[in-house]
């Protein structure tokens, strides 16, 4: 009987593939490459929508132009990734619309970080697929491993995370900021620094999930499920590039 995996990504965790049926026909299975193609159309479609709000503020300069299509993204989104998560099946029809949102989302923050900190989303587009491609090569070539230490670590850590931004949250409800999350300090940075670092081994958690559903034979509709939970693990990790970039350029 396989190991359970884990991860602490929330659309990819260690029941994602617990209690799957095991299809007989090998065409009905989760591959890996099936798993990599629908990743790479999802990173496609919400780069294609991201460059609407993106060109829509470049030509106006005006941050409400955006706020629309952000808030639109923002919750279609969340009530998207929600559904998925509860709900894997419906990954394959729910993936791409997901991914699309995220667009609007990322399009929209990114251009309005732009006309404050020029060459900001290049700067952390490169940094987010710079990040991927070192750790898809450090996993593949097993110089990183997801071994259960490893994995303890790293949900352990984005539970921390995650406990943290929610107590920032209420206490933004109250108006009381979290120094070493809202300023520029270099307190801050280092921080920032750390939570980028957690969202990146992320993606080995996420590597070694989909590696083994697709030698367990999880169902084929697992492969959008997969694509969808590394999409959000991407996402993070670009949202935190960008909050660092824009701390770093403000303590210059």
């Amino acid at each position: 009987m396989p190991l359970p995996v884990r991860s602490g990504n929330p659309g990819l965790n260690d029941k994602t593939f617990s209690g799957l049926p095991r299809p007989m026909a090998a065409g009905d299975r989760m591959t890996l490459q099936g798993a990599i193609n629908k990743s790479f159309l999802l990173l496609v479609v919400l780069m294609a929508t991201a460059f609407y709000p993106w060109s829509q503020f470049a030509e106006t300069g005006d941050a409400s132009v955006v706020g629309p299509t952000t808030l639109i993204g923002l919750v279609g989104g969340l009530i998207t990734a929600l559904i998925i998560s509860f709900k894997p099946t419906t990954a394959t029809y729910l993936a791409i619309p997901y991914a699309a949102l995220e667009g609007l989302v990322l399009g929209g923050i990114s251009a309005i970080l732009e006309r404050k900190y020029p060459g900001i989303a290049i700067q952390a587009v490169g940094l987010t697929f710079g990040v991927l491609a070192v750790l898809l090569l450090a996993y593949s070539m097993r110089i990183i491993q997801a071994t259960q230490r490893f994995r303890t670590i790293v949900i352990g850590a984005t539970g921390a995370i995650a406990l943290l931004y929610l107590v920032s949250m209420v206490l933004g409800l109250f108006h009381i900021s979290v120094p070493f999350l809202a300023s520029s300090s270099p307190l801050s940075i280092i921080v920032s620094l750390a939570i980028c670092a957690v969202a990146a081994l992320n993606l080995v958690l996420d590597f070694d999930l989909i590696e083994s559903g697709a030698r367990q034979g999880a169902p084929r509709y697992m492969e959008w499920y997969s694509a969808f939970g590394l999409l959000v693990t991407l996402v993070w990790l670009y949202m935190e590039v960008l909050r660092l970039l824009a701390k770093v350029r403000d303590n210059r």
